[in-house]
């Protein structure tokens, strides 16, 4: 497929996280935007928030139980 170049301006701060995640997953920053873009487009990106969405809602008790325990007393037992 042939590349397009594309210029944008952002903040130096976005630039630099684009570049850390960039290099964390081993892709060019162009690579790193084109899967961006692209997820975002497919649906991709919308479908993973709202699976994370009905997760959280399924399993909100687990979270609210598991917080409630580190609220504890040390040495506290729940009756």
């Amino acid at each position: 497929m042939a590349k397009t170049q594309l210029g944008a301006r952002v903040d130096e701060d976005v630039a630099e996280l684009a570049r850390k995640r960039a290099a964390d997953l081993g892709l060019s920053i162009g690579d790193y935007l084109a899967r961006l873009v692209h997820d975002d487009t497919s649906g991709l990106r919308a479908r993973a928030v709202d699976a994370a969405a009905r997760f959280l809602a399924d399993h909100q008790s687990v979270f609210d139980d598991a917080e409630q325990a580190q609220q504890m007393p040390s040495g506290g037992r729940a009756a």
